[in-house]
């Protein structure tokens, strides 16, 4: 009989994998079976190096002893209390936690279970906003080309990934547009840090308004910086600009930080990094350095108090099973422990220029074409062989495994956005290998 930590191939059938070509890994499984610090354990025993932090989730590192023992705590105290009119201690103290986190900015905390709910919950607060202010009219969102907001229906929908849209097209949300993508080979390539290129890409949404009305336009919503479609850092003074039009025209800002909080820029939040105040925050994955599902939407004060003036009752009419999960505000108030008593983002800051300069080493590898840099992430983009686009970044992601190395890749994109704790030496490490991985791809 197989082992639970190494299963045979026969027993892999059961699990319908997300975002994966399901046939093609059961026949060539990767399995990871531990984890400690910046490394997975294989099923042979092997040590991976974590290039990715999990899936852009574990800023801190694996099996955080603090953490597991916070987690360990609360399941044997209170292992779940529901959040419809009733609460438990650890979800208001986390949500002062993180107000404090943003340095008051953020007034109030609405909890989620993932990325894709808070993105969704945003969507939901920002039509009640309106029309708790009197302004029902405006339903439309505008999204970005080649933005990831998740995968539920709303998210999908102010997404701009053709790939993520096409099965589910027709049951997408009526009344969205996108924004044009910031993306600029051409005058960006090899951008260390905010490239300097394309702010008047902005100006797009004046467009859209004259278009629209805003009268009609409920909210914006971008990443800081696209993660998922391949680090895409926007240029010096695009996110300010979007902030003035919104401004300008009533709209509601929603920054999408579900990749970027916690950290990933060397800065808690992204808009602390670029120095733009959005209306909403969303976010997930880091909360809890990624040991237990939870995601949040943040608010400023404005935007809760509209809710507040209305009828008594339930302000809000959504919500979720998870919401405030015990356990998740356990892993979540110890992350936040951590970034604050181990200096997590100096540490970071610390090792930023090291960490870029070891990606733009690489600059000379064969077939690529541009590395863009901001904070602890790396875009490595590769030229896509002639009719197989992908196919030359996944089998980079295939032998950098095969060496003990965890990248991750989108289309021909290899982005790079380890544990904040990654040292000195684990960053040699990684670009030793990816380096090898990426002279020896044809």
């Amino acid at each position: 009989m197989a082992s639970p930590s190494s299963p045979s191939p026969s027993d892999l059938s059961a699990y319908w994998m997300p975002f994966t070509a399901n046939r093609d890994f059961k026949a060539h499984p990767r399995m990871l079976v531990s984890a400690e610090g910046m490394y997975y354990r294989d099923d042979a025993g092997n040590a991976v190096l974590d290039g990715t932090a999990g899936l852009w989730c574990v800023p801190l590192g694996h099996s955080q002893p603090r953490i597991v023992s916070a987690v360990q705590k609360a399941v044997a105290t209170l292992d779940y209390a529901p959040s419809f009119q009733m609460g438990h201690p650890a979800a208001f103290e986390l949500a002062d936690r993180l107000r404090d986190y943003t340095g008051g900015r953020f007034s109030q905390i609405f909890f989620t279970g993932s990325g894709s709910e808070s993105v969704d919950s945003a969507l939901k607060i920002a039509l009640g906003y309106h029309r708790a202010r009197g302004e029902p009219t405006r339903t439309r969102f505008i999204g970005r080309e080649r933005g990831y907001h998740g995968v539920g229906f709303g998210g999908m929908s102010v997404g701009g990934i053709p790939g993520n849209r096409k099965t589910f097209h027709a049951s997408l949300l009526p009344g969205v547009d996108h924004l044009q993508h910031t993306h600029d080979l051409t005058r960006n390539a090899f951008s260390r840090g905010v490239p300097q290129h394309g702010a008047e890409l902005a100006d797009e949404l004046e467009r859209l308004v004259t278009l629209h009305d805003a009268s009609n336009i409920a909210a914006v919503i971008v990443e800081p910086v696209s993660g998922s479609t391949g680090v895409l850092i926007p240029p010096v003074g695009y996110l300010k600009r979007l902030r003035d039009i919104c401004t300008k025209h009533g709209i509601l800002l929603i920054f999408d930080e579900v990749i970027t909080g916690f950290g990933r820029l060397g800065t808690p939040f992204a808009y602390d990094y670029f120095d733009v105040m959005p209306d909403m925050v969303t976010t997930a994955k880091g909360v809890t350095n990624g040991v237990v599902p939870m995601g949040a939407v943040m608010v400023q004060p404005h935007v809760y108090d509209a809710f507040m003036h209305g009828p008594a009752g339930i302000e809000l009419a959504h919500g979720y099973t998870y919401s405030g999960h015990p356990l998740a505000c356990a892993a979540g108030l110890a992350t936040l422990d951590i970034f604050e008593q181990d200096g997590i983002l100096e540490h970071a800051q610390s090792v930023v220029e090291y960490w870029h300069d070891a990606a733009f080493a690489l600059r000379d590898a064969p077939n690529v074409i541009d590395i863009r840099a901001i904070g602890m992430v790396i875009g490595i983009e590769l030229a896509p062989r002639a009719g197989q686009p992908g196919a030359r970044a996944f089998e980079a992601f295939r032998r950098a495994f095969a060496d003990g190395l965890l990248i991750r890749v989108t289309g021909d994109i290899i982005a790079l956005s380890p544990p904040l704790v990654i040292e000195k030496a684990q960053i040699d490490e990684l670009f030793d290998k990816l380096g090898k991985v990426l002279r020896n791809l044809d």
